[in-house]
């Protein structure tokens, strides 16, 4: 169920002609990207999918030369830092017996985004990096330094092992949705609306991962609209340990769902897997505390053909203008496009779910409001504290959360 950008992202960084592109080729095996002697072949952030024993599937990306030069070249050197922000581990190519001012730049934006590396010397057929410049690493930035050579790549399984054990494991062990609260056999009651925004013959993909996290922890997923849920209480035995629903159905479902009953939302499930859960319980309740012209800064994971119920777009700012009665002012960015102005110019960020990225991308997509003491939420944990049942939603989970008032 992994699409591309949700696999593990490893980013090659390093100077032109180094032989970054000759790497990401050693290690898949196969020629997947574009080798040439003429320095600056690689222009822009390329992206190749590949399968790593030990990790699995992960998302290799050959990026510019760190070296590049003029107007243009600066601007992909920039395009090049940009993506550190976005992928699970780095790795700087040496070459040349070279190592100065441009890999130090480049360690200093991984520490800064706090992002793992390996340091790997290429073309050590040729020659070795020099002692004193591997004493500086090891000195200053605790890191060894591995003698490669794509052209004879001997210790290719090392370097693979380095990977591995230098990579989070949060970056491709999946854990589970509700397995802490759930049992075997349990009935799990999922509510799912059907509107516009649902793909036409399909679901949506928080819906499809927990039914399969459900199935996964032995208990049974019984799926069902919001208009039926009344009629299938009265039937359903036994009563469901736990239902999920969609955010936007939320608060018809509080009122459908007995309160002995837990009772959370998909987008509430997803911000404790991906999210930054413990900033989301305390930014929320800053809802209430928004002025006029208060600027909101609404963050979406990906792109998508908008339309008048669109989530993000349009129904969130208006359930919040209503909620706080206030004049706000709203900014959409979607994908991973930067932030325009600057953050602090924020009052509260709403980020969505996160379905179709990686838990490294989100959490360094809301790293600089976090920094900054601007308050985070997200899409289901938003609507559910405008609609008065934040902490019916996140009940279920702040009892295994490690900070369990940290949401009042």
């Amino acid at each position: 169920m992994k699409g591309r950008d949700a696999k593990p992202h490893i980013g090659i960084f390093g100077r032109r002609n180094n032989g970054k592109s000759s790497l990401i080729n050693c290690l898949a095996g196969q020629e997947v990207a574009i080798v040439s002697s003429q320095p600056g072949t690689t222009t822009d952030p390329v992206k190749k999918s590949i399968e790593i024993f030990g990790i699995g599937p992960v998302v290799l990306i050959d990026t510019a030369g760190s070296d590049d030069t003029g107007e243009l070249g600066e601007k992909r050197v920039a395009k090049t830092k940009e993506m550190i922000r976005n992928i699970d581990l780095g790795i700087i190519v040496l070459a040349n017996n070279t190592f100065d001012h441009r890999e130090i730049s480049l360690i200093k934006e991984l520490d800064i985004w706090e992002v793992p590396y390996i340091i790997v010397h290429n073309k050590s057929d040729q020659e070795n990096l020099n002692n004193a410049s591997k004493q500086e690493i090891s000195i200053h930035y605790k890191k060894s330094v591995l003698e490669f050579s794509t052209i004879n790549p001997t210790n290719r399984e090392e370097l693979i092992q380095l990977m591995r054990s230098s990579i989070p494991e949060t970056a491709y062990l999946s854990k589970s949705l509700v397995g802490d609260i759930i049992n075997q056999g349990d009935l799990v009651l999922l509510i799912t609306p059907i509107d516009s925004e649902a793909p036409e013959g399909r679901m949506i993909l928080p819906q499809v991962q927990a039914i399969r996290d459900i199935l996964d922890n032995d208990a049974i997923a019984i799926v069902t609209k919001e208009q039926e849920v009344d009629s299938l209480l009265k039937r359903l035995m036994p009563r469901p340990a736990l239902a999920i629903t969609d955010s936007q159905v939320f608060k018809k479902a509080d009122a459908s769902i007995p309160d002995d009953i837990p009772l959370t939302s998909f987008s509430t499930v997803l911000a404790r897997y991906k999210g930054d859960f413990e900033n989301y319980l305390m930014g929320t309740p800053q809802l209430s505390n928004l002025s006029n012209g208060d600027k909101i800064l609404i963050l979406e994971s990906c792109t998508h053909q908008v339309s008048c119920d669109d989530i993000g777009r349009f129904k969130i700012p208006g359930w919040l203008s209503s909620f706080s009665g206030k004049a706000l002012e709203y900014e959409v960015v979607a994908g991973l496009n930067n932030v325009p102005g600057m953050i602090r110019d924020y009052s509260i960020v709403i980020q969505c779910g996160g379905c179709m990225i990686t838990r490294k991308q989100l959490i360094n997509r809301l790293k600089p409001a976090v920094d900054a003491g601007i308050p985070v939420t997200n899409y289901g944990m938003a609507i559910a504290y405008m609609h008065g049942v934040f902490e019916r939603a996140v009940a279920p989970f702040v009892a295994v959360n490690s900070n369990p008032t940290s949401y009042r």
